[in-house]
């Protein structure tokens, strides 16, 4: 008994489904996920998937059927039939790829909102001094100003003197569950996270597991990339603006911070890591980090009270000095 071909297409066409499903959901291409953002950009990679496996074997498999059923037979010399083309064929397979890639940009451009990467472009409200770019040196403690006073001067004294100032304690309250922000800023070729409530700087980026994290990017020179896998996170940093990211880590570890733009001739070398904590831990490694600072900025005062008869401003002092103590 022949099959009819309306059986072997609906056959054929619920193996490629099943096929395309199977791969789509164990490809196995992509690393650990560490992030619950990480699931929203698996489902959207997943039906990407999908959708190309499907493509692929109706594509290949009909080149193949092709190639073996209007195959020359031998003693045939004569040429094919001419075909000058099928209208309802051609509008179909423009519309089904038109439908699809629509979809696709409908769910990557939600799943890309849901992940704060769709947040406003803002001015960076923090732009480097032109002549801190161009001094030697001072690159880093540039990217270190957060616009906020190291040094708080007494009110007894005229200001003049630095050893006349006191460094302020920072209390903050490291144990609630809010949304933690670190401002991002990078340069060539490093990577510098700064947590503004705490005045922490460290050239690694520590988070606590289950907490939100938003992170406020800018760049100093060159456009740089913010990319961790394991976060499923990418985002740009440009110069003169500021870009927005938010993830909540789920797995304790360390995972890789990569830059994946272009930027100069050691690109590959700008790479660090984050680093996810317990959150007594992170509260742990919080204080330390503040504590540290703390210390620095004491000796920085008194190394003021000695370099100001010397001609050194004092305002460069601790921001060398707290440029040179990166938190790792």
């Amino acid at each position: 008994m022949k099959i009819p071909n309306s059986i072997w297409t609906l056959l054929i066409g619920i193996v490629l489904t099943l096929v395309s499903l199977w791969y789509g959901q164990n490809h196995g291409l992509l690393p650990s996920a560490a992030s619950d953002e990480a699931d929203l950009v698996d489902g959207l990679f997943n039906s990407m998937m999908t959708v190309s496996t499907g493509i692929f074997l109706i594509v290949e498999g009909v080149i193949i059927y092709c190639a073996i059923r209007y195959r020359r037979r031998a003693g045939d010399n004569e040429d094919g039939p001419p075909v000058h083309g099928n209208v309802p064929l051609e509008i179909l397979w423009t519309a089904i790829p038109a439908v699809i890639v629509l979809g696709i940009s409908v769910y990557s451009f939600d799943v890309y909102q849901q992940i704060g990467g769709l947040g406003p472009i803002k001015e960076n409200s923090n732009p480097v001094a032109a002549e801190t770019r161009s001094a030697p040196g001072t690159a880093v403690a540039a990217t270190l100003s957060d616009g906020q006073p190291l040094l708080a001067s007494d009110p007894q004294s005229d200001g003049d003197n630095p050893a006349d100032s006191e460094v302020l304690p920072t209390s903050v309250n490291v144990n609630d569950n809010s949304e933690i922000v670190v401002n991002v800023t990078g340069l060539q070729y490093a990577f510098i996270f700064t947590y503004p409530d705490t005045g922490v700087v460290s050239g690694e980026l520590h988070v606590p597991e289950g907490r939100q994290v938003k992170v406020n990017m800018n760049a100093n020179d060159v456009i740089h990339a913010f990319w961790v896998p394991e976060f499923r996170l990418k985002q740009d940093l440009i110069p003169g603006r500021q870009t927005e990211l938010s993830f909540t880590p789920n797995k304790l570890g360390n995972y890789p911070v990569v830059c994946a733009e272009l930027c100069g001739p050691y690109h590959g070398a700008m790479r660090t890591q984050v680093i996810v904590h317990s959150q007594e831990d992170f509260d742990s490694w919080m204080k330390q980090q503040q504590i540290a600072s703390a210390q620095q900025m004491e000796q920085a005062v008194a190394l003021a009270s000695y370099t100001e008869p010397m001609g050194i401003s004092s305002a460069v002092i601790p921001n060398d000095m707290h440029a040179a103590h990166h938190h790792y």
